[in-house]
């Protein structure tokens, strides 16, 4: 029996390899959350610098909380099962007026895990995120085709690592996905997406879990860490890390540090030069 999704939201995540839009708290709450972000970025500004926005989970407590957070997990659950890990966070923030986009892509191409069907990504709302301000948009049904050849462009306004794109990809039935704040989305793996600049004059903060994962998941390039969530880990794939014990403690700070050299490592494997985020 399902927790918190439907029947026919699982059957539609299944069929098109995404969910949008679910409402996990109260705009107002994710408000609350918002202001606790910028607070941080006002006191510790070289902590979200380039890779710091990778993993802030780690070392920030009001972050974890979001990743542990039971409404979340709860429907994750209903999609992937009782045994949870979260391989990690990124802060996906567009600022107002700025040129930073994301090409069509799919997120298990150079994330080393395998088999992307037991994991699945949730991202946040904790401001609008709609046509203006540079939503996701989804190409539906793409999960189910195996992983594209992607090009690095190293584009300079490109979100992405190495600027990856999916070339020739039919936008023909492209479904964009507005959220707002205290709502989430799921996305696979291997569904094709991407976004538009922000041309809006407010900023858009996606806090996103990339990803929870069934423990059977494996890293195929080099050990790395993951979270505990929920439920039993029989299978021991990855490097436990325990959880943030405040904002920005010396070893929580450390631990993010090395998680993120880790995922430098994977996500540029093989890459001709690497960028700082």
């Amino acid at each position: 029996m399902p927790k918190v999704l439907n029947r026919d939201q699982i059957d539609s995540y299944e069929r098109d390899g995404f969910l949008s839009p679910v409402t996990v708290m109260s705009p107002e709450e994710a408000g609350e959350f918002r202001k606790a972000l910028e607070e941080a970025e006002a006191k510790w500004p070289e902590a979200f610098e380039g890779a710091g926005r990778n993993n802030a989970h780690l070392n920030f407590k009001f972050l974890d909380e979001l990743v542990h957070d039971a409404r979340i997990v709860d429907a994750v659950e209903d999609l992937l099962g009782p045994n949870l890990l979260a391989y990690g966070t990124v802060l996906f923030i567009k600022d107002p007026n700025t040129p930073g986009f994301v090409s069509w892509h799919q997120d298990a191409t150079y994330m080393g895990l395998t088999p992307p069907a037991s994991g699945a990504t949730v991202w946040l709302a904790l401001s609008p995120s709609n046509l203006e301000t540079g939503c996701m948009k989804m190409v539906p049904g793409t999960h189910k085709d195996g992983i594209r050849s992607h090009v690095d462009t190293f584009a300079e306004t490109n979100i992405l690592t190495r600027g990856q794109d999916i070339q020739d990809v039919d936008e023909s039935n492209i479904v964009d996905l507005v959220l707002e704040p205290g709502q989430m989305s799921f996305h696979s793996m291997t569904v094709i997406h991407g976004s538009e600049p922000n041309l809006s004059d407010e900023r858009r903060i996606g806090f996103v879990i990339q990803c929870y994962m069934k423990p059977e998941m494996q890293q195929t390039i080099k050990p790395v860490y993951a979270q505990h969530v929920r439920g039993e880990d029989p299978f021991g794939n990855f490097l436990p890390t325990p959880r943030a014990s405040g904002n920005m403690m010396p070893e929580d700070v450390a631990r993010r540090d090395h998680c993120n050299e880790i995922w430098s490592d994977i996500l540029y494997h093989g890459a001709e030069k690497r960028r700082d985020f």
